[in-house]
């Protein structure tokens, strides 16, 4: 899929390029034909857009003075470029005749306007605009002997359907708005700016009031080839600071000495800014965004937070640790202290369990980095360990050895209660259930304070039984009595850890290839057979934990060292599908959405148990793809078993913290549906046939 990602994403940057090389091209070859044009050709002359110079009174030596080229269009339908065009177009290329000992600054432009035309996004001007040219004289100003300044501009004037080059031959005028015409153009920020790129995300830190209202704030950026212009962009205020996230072009440089560029506010005003490598400041209360807007009010986030924690008890991607909690059940009976101490223990493994992957997915998201809910299941190392967690439960629960937080005849309740809320959080909190899903995502986007108390609540929420349990004697009562059955029931949960365990081997193999999941299973084995003596000298009273610590040592260095060197760090495979899904890109959905068919968009991991379990029941369905062949429906799909920066930001602007998500966009809608992250078998074959 990744392979189909990035060449596609190359088609369109291509396709970008070619246009702006064909209209640099074009302006290039203007002037020297301009001579040999008659008067009004619309190829080469400025009947388009005309354009006229104009000077602000006279020039003395060592002060600024101002040139302005004034641009007007013929009709509505022509628009002109910014110095850095976005995705396609060109911008002006002045020449002026000038001595030599005097200085052409950079020119000042107006703040520019957003126009995606056929997904390429342009920074343009519609309309009658003006760009100011500050000029230094030297010492060889002589107001006698100087005529008008002279030059020559090329630039390109465009429609939404052709794009036209331009080139005039100027004439200075004196006089001119020139009052109107720097109030028109965007003012430098008297403070200098900050800037960082981290990962795939260029930060900007830009020092404005706190008071300031921002009604769409955009950052155009003048760098060429260093940011994706088409990116959803993020802004957070922190203080009076303002800082912008904006996604790094995926085929640009990756770097800059210097930056500069334009905040626009979105009301047609902004500000000119220039910026240096620095520190970026972190965290802040996301103000746009795009997300912002979709989130609900935060008493129903607070809500659905506790609910979707609580229903992660029964959704399938908590299987692997419904064992631990049928033993921590049954050993809630024993007596109301020690139920009332497991619970308060069980809960506050959870809770730290969930608050600590919620910091540090803030953290990173903070630090640029474009991770999603679960992201620790997309790092192979955490995968391993898991898998070597797995083993060690089942051959635990077959009785292989004795642990005291999964015993039902030893003590170190607490403590085992505790351990056991870490590890329950850690396993379960991948999955994004009902009602979680709107919190988490809306997490990504709220202020650090209220981020973390939406994961604290999805742990409470995940606690919840065994909390009540510990304080409500009734519920109690209801459980059976402890006995042997509890021995057998423990050793019957071997059979589904040992399962998860098998899954987790079949994860290791699609997160870093074959020889990666072998050594990871040489691993697995020294642990496994450390613990098997550990059993036997359990069982004849003697120390065995140090035994183990031998035994298992030389196989954890042979892991350390061959893992990372056997890790195949593949890009992936097109996700096999029987309604021939596409594979995810920006550029596919808005291909496909324009095709005028209906578009079934969902996003799946290997890990996610809930996303395989609804391909099995709702989407790999003979009966869905004759439903979706009959309508012609188009299915994409985003596989996110690996880190992928392009899905982490489509997941966040629709909300989502994670997988899976399901997007139904019917032929001209302006928005999609969200569809269950619970699927019906018939759901999708209803949606097509309703379509038809």
């Amino acid at each position: 899929m990744p392979h189909a990602r990035i060449f596609t994403s190359a088609i369109r940057q291509f396709a970008a390029w070619l246009l702006a090389l064909a209209a640099s091209l074009a302006l290039l070859g203007a002037p020297g034909h301009a001579q040999q044009a008659q008067p009004g050709d619309p190829l080469i002359g400025s009947d388009n857009i005309a354009v006229t110079l104009h000077a602000e009174g006279q020039p003395a030596e060592g002060k600024e003075w101002l040139l302005a080229l004034h641009f007007v269009p013929k009709g509505p339908e022509w628009h002109g470029y910014w110095s850095n065009p976005g995705d396609a177009g060109a911008g002006m290329v002045l020449k002026l005749d000038l001595p030599p000992d005097w200085e052409v600054g950079e020119p000042r432009y107006p703040v520019p306007k957003r126009l995606v035309v056929s997904g390429l996004m342009n920074h343009v001007y519609e309309g009658t605009y003006t760009v100011l040219v500050p000029v230094t004289p030297g010492p060889s100003v002589n107001l006698i002997d100087m005529g008008p300044v002279e030059g020559t501009v090329d630039y390109l004037a465009c429609t939404d359907q052709i794009c036209v080059p331009q080139f005039a031959r100027l004439v200075a005028k004196q006089g001119g708005d020139f009052s109107r015409w720097r109030a028109e153009v965007a003012p430098l920020l008297d403070a200098r700016a900050t800037f960082a790129i981290s990962g795939k995300t260029l930060r900007i830190g830009i020092p404005l009031p706190e008071g300031l209202k921002l009604a769409d704030p955009y950052v155009f950026v003048a760098n060429k080839q260093l940011v994706s212009y088409s990116a959803a962009q993020t802004f957070r205020r922190k203080g009076d600071m303002l800082v912008a996230e904006i996604p790094l072009d995926e085929f640009g440089t990756g770097k800059a000495d210097s930056l500069s560029g334009i905040l626009a506010f979105g009301d047609g005003s902004g500000v000119r800014f220039a910026a240096a490598l620095g520190t970026v400041p972190g965290g802040g209360e996301v103000i746009a965004g795009p997300a912002m807007g979709k989130s609900a009010p935060i008493w129903t986030l607070v809500l659905g937070a506790l609910l979707g924690g609580l229903l992660l008890n029964i959704m399938p991607c908590v299987f692997p640790i419904l064992s631990l909690k049928a033993i921590a059940l049954a050993r809630a009976g024993e007596s109301e202290a020690t139920a009332r101490a497991e619970g308060l223990a069980y809960t506050a493994g959870v809770v730290i369990a969930c608050v600590g992957l919620g910091a540090l997915l803030l953290a990173l998201r903070a630090a640029g980095e474009q991770v999603g809910w679960a992201f620790q299941l997309q790092q192979p190392g955490v995968v391993v360990g898991l898998l070597v967690l797995a083993a060690a439960i089942t051959a635990n629960f077959a009785g292989l050895f004795e642990l005291p937080s999964l015993s039902v005849n030893m003590g170190g309740e607490k403590t085992g209660a505790f351990a056991t809320g870490l590890l329950a959080a850690f396993v379960a909190t991948p999955c994004t259930g009902p009602f979680m899903a709107a919190a988490l995502g809306a997490a990504l986007l709220l202020p650090v304070p209220q981020a973390l108390l939406l994961f604290a609540l999805l742990g409470l929420g995940l606690a919840l039984p065994f909390l009540l349990l510990g304080f409500v004697p009734p519920l109690r009562r209801m459980l059976p009595k402890p006995g042997a059955w509890m021995e057998r029931f423990r050793r019957i949960m071997a059979i589904p850890m040992g399962l998860t365990a098998l899954a987790l081997v079949w994860l290791t193999v699609q997160l870093g290839g074959r020889g990666f999941a072998a050594i990871a299973l040489v691993l697995v084995f020294g642990v496994l057979l450390g613990l098997f003596v550990v059993g036997k000298l359990q069982r004849s009273g003697k120390m065995a934990w140090p035994a183990f610590g031998l035994l298992a040592a030389p196989f954890l260095a042979f892991a350390l060292i061959a893992l990372p060197n056997v890790y195949e760090a593949k890009a992936g495979e097109v996700h096999e599908s029987i309604l021939e899904a596409q594979a995810f890109s920006e550029q596919a959905l808005v291909d496909a959405r324009g095709s005028g068919k209906p578009v079934f968009l969902y996003f799946t991991a290997d890990w996610c148990v809930t996303c395989k379990v609804n391909e099995a029941s709702s989407i790999e369905r003979e009966s869905t793809r004759a439903a979706f062949e009959k309508a012609g429906v188009i299915t994409i799909v985003g596989d996110w078993t690996r880190r992928d920066a392009a899905i982490t930001q489509f997941l966040t602007e629709q909300g989502a913290a994670g997988v899976p998500l399901y997007l139904w966009y019917a032929p001209g809608a302006d928005k999609p549906e969200q569809l269950p992250q619970v699927l019906t078998p018939d759901l999708l074959a209803a949606k097509a046939s309703a379509a038809r």
